[in-house]
């Protein structure tokens, strides 16, 4: 257990990037490995079976952890959807992001115009970087960073290809009437906007009628417009025919599942006991009423737990799997809203938060990594990794030259030893985390964390945890500790750069103030 606090420097290499024409091997020679990330959304750190998951049935993804390591205290850069994916994408912690928070460009309605704040032009993605060295690139799932036509757009962000949702407020509802291809509208044949979220003042009749008006199990076709299904079909395609190419290729599966509505085809939820649900969904917590929550959630994970078998099953088919790292990881902890049971799935593994919140069920979350015969089979590591670490571990994997942006030399850190299961694997420098609409900052070093909170009503609060012997955060020991106090909230200040579109109440300036500023990109 570590019970100093970790010296901050840290020794970062920094290089040319690689120049045209990309090379497709590494300064040894050996073909570079292809690079599978799936990054799902709110899946609690609880959820899995290879973590200890009793009632979800998850065997896919658990092979994941079988053939490779499963990280125990892995953690996300954000608590919610879109600065989580600019975290991953981008290397750089939410302090330094560009993306701190879900800004909405337009409402619910049919017509409204979609998107999130855009990622800016300068910005250097994953998928750049690898593009760079000659690898084929492809999204697919949700996006949240930047609407059509934007500087944000995926096309814009390198990728070669991507198929599906561009806005998160449209991904709310699983049968769209459209999804988004390189840019460009497509529609889906049959398809009717209804809202995503809806209540019901009294349960219906019966499961039919839920089906039929919620999605699930409806209208002949209806499996035809259940844009999960049809995102997983399109990268199945793209994946078998750029694994048959030959060529480095990086996929990147954003997949909207298990964030809600509770939407899944009914023979998902059918797989689980009638008896968990002894009452429907009306919707009181927001999205869409369904007549078994619980199955239905399950049934949503078993759902995604397939499409991530059809990856794995098409990896070995075309004979890439020995050289296909695979890294799998939620954007943030389980949700708190929309039907869904956190205390019944043990959805935190008793941590303290949800999503949209600093404390461990907010921001810890499951990460497995495999890539046969590098990564050791089975091995379980407590060394805290994070997905800002995706930028710097994947160059580091692919025998890159590391990134030379300061902000990503720093915030990003190789757990590629740590992935090899090396017994000297550095241990990761500390850990931030800001988030604007819960007025909150975070910091992890060694075993203590440290949270500030009331930033928005202009009255911040340190809390410290020691999170080796209390990993609930229960007990706050910032009277009895006020030396590591000291040290923590000083990292915690040097963390944050004032962001113009995502300023922080109270550190920025005054806080009612910072709280009414509308700001666009």
């Amino acid at each position: 257990m570590i019970r100093a606090l970790i010296p901050l420097a840290l020794a970062a290499s920094i290089a040319a990037c690689a120049s045209s024409p990309a090379p497709t091997s590494d300064a040894t020679g050996a073909a570079r490995p292809n690079v599978v990330v799936v990054f799902v959304d709110d899946l609690g750190a609880g959820e899995l079976g290879c973590y200890g998951q009793q009632h979800i049935q998850t065997p896919r993804i658990d092979s994941i952890a079988r053939a490779g390591v499963r990280f125990n205290s892995a953690y996300t850069g954000s608590p919610v959807c879109a600065p989580a994916r600019c975290v991953l994408l981008t290397g750089k912690h939410s302090g330094h992001a560009e993306v701190r928070a879900n800004w909405e460009n337009g409402g619910w309605g049919p017509d409204e115009p979609e998107g999130q704040w855009p990622l800016s032009d300068g910005e250097v993605t994953l998928a750049e970087r690898l593009g760079d060295l000659g690898y084929r690139t492809a999204g697919y799932g949700k996006w949240g960073l930047g609407g059509p036509g934007t500087r944000g757009a995926p096309e814009r962000q390198g990728f070669d290809h991507f198929y599906g949702y561009l806005c998160q407020r449209v991904a709310h509802n699983y049968y769209p009437t459209h999804l988004w291809n390189d840019g460009e509208r497509a529609p889906i044949a049959g398809a009717e906007h209804f809202k995503a979220h809806q209540k019901l003042q009294a349960p219906l009749a019966s499961a039919d009628e839920y089906y039929a008006r919620f999605g699930g199990d409806g209208p002949e076709g209806e499996a035809e417009r259940y844009a999960p299904q049809l995102i997983a079909d399109d990268m199945i395609s793209w994946l078998d025919e750029a694994a048959e190419q030959g060529e480095p290729f990086f996929l990147y599966y954003a997949s909207v599942i298990p964030h809600l509505a509770l939407q899944v085809p009914r023979e998902y939820v059918e797989r689980y006991p009638s008896e968990w649900d002894a009452e429907p969904y009306l919707g009181q917590q927001s999205y869409l009423p369904h007549p078994s929550p619980r199955r239905a959630y399950a049934g949503m994970i078993s759902f995604l737990d397939d499409q991530v078998g059809r990856i794995l099953d098409t990896l070995e088919a075309r004979g890439v799997a020995e050289n296909t790292v695979v890294l799998f990881t939620s954007d943030n902890g389980a949700t708190y809203v929309g039907g869904v049971d956190t205390e019944f799935f043990e959805s935190h593994d008793e941590r303290r938060g949800h999503k949209g919140q600093l404390f461990e069920g907010g921001v810890r979350v499951p990460f497995i990594a495999s890539w046969p015969g590098h990564f050791p089979e089975g091995a379980v590591s407590d060394h805290v990794v994070s997905t800002v670490d995706v930028t710097a571990t994947v160059l580091d994997l692919v025998g890159a030259p590391a990134a030379t942006d300061p902000h990503v030399a720093t915030d990003s850190v190789s757990f590629a030893a740590a992935a090899r299961g090396e017994l000297d694997a550095p241990a990761r420098p500390y850990l931030y985390w800001e988030y604007r609409p819960a007025g909150a900052q975070a910091v992890r070093q060694g075993d203590w964390k440290l949270v500030r909170t009331g930033l928005k009503k202009g009255a911040p609060r340190l809390a410290l945890y020691d999170l080796a012997a209390d990993p609930a955060e229960s007990e706050d020991l910032s009277t009895s500790q006020p030396d590591i106090v000291a040290a923590l909230e000083a990292l915690m200040d040097g963390s944050h750069e004032p962001s113009e579109g995502f300023p922080l109440p109270t550190v920025d300036g005054d806080a009612a103030e910072i709280m009414k500023r509308k700001t666009r990109p």
